[in-house]
């Protein structure tokens, strides 16, 4: 069974692909997007490295999504290690309300496809933004760890939140994820 594509009034979220790593590059390349994600990479190759590596994984442990608006390629968000979440949205598209659109959809579909019995995100607390909005999708914080990644040289923490599947009722087999 493929991975089915969302679609929400401004989106399309669309399974990743390989083609899209030209587009995705747009945020790998930008330093200050980068700042909470990981390595700024230099060079198109690093990031089709990247995309060729979550292709690889399979679809229980890795459910990527490209968000498209108008054609275009503007981020991308999914599980990239079941059931962590990861998202990331091209800086000229920051506070639109974009990603909370795109999260409103995708969050809900894989309760409903994958067994998991919750979602969890591991953010930088300096990453306000992102912090507002898991919250504002029902996350709940659940510890702080301090030095948890290097990036760029610089030690950052991590701000870990779970979200619960909404109806703990289903007879979907649950992951033991501890």
């Amino acid at each position: 069974m493929g991975i089915e594509a969302l679609y929400t009034p401004r989106l399309s979220l669309c399974p990743m692909q390989a083609e899209h790593a030209p587009a995705l590059h747009a945020f790998f390349c930008d330093p200050l997007a980068m700042r909470f994600f990981g390595e700024t990479h230099t060079e198109l190759a690093q990031t089709e490295r990247w995309v060729a590596g979550t292709l690889a994984e399979s679809s229980e442990r890795c459910r990527e999504y490209v968000l498209i608006q108008d054609g275009v390629a503007i981020g991308k968000a999914g599980l990239w290690a079941a059931p962590e979440l990861g998202f990331f949205l091209r800086r000229d598209r920051w506070g639109q309300g974009l990603m909370r659109e795109a999260l409103t959809a995708l969050l809900p579909h894989l309760f409903d496809t994958m067994p998991l019995d919750h979602i969890l995100a591991d953010v930088d607390p300096r990453n306000a933004a992102s912090l507002r909005l898991l919250h504002r999708l029902g996350f709940v914080e659940t510890h702080r760890t301090s030095r948890t990644i290097q990036i760029a040289g610089e030690w950052t923490d991590s701000v870990y939140l779970r979200l619960s599947r909404p109806d703990q009722t289903k007879s979907v087999p649950l992951l033991d994820n501890t």
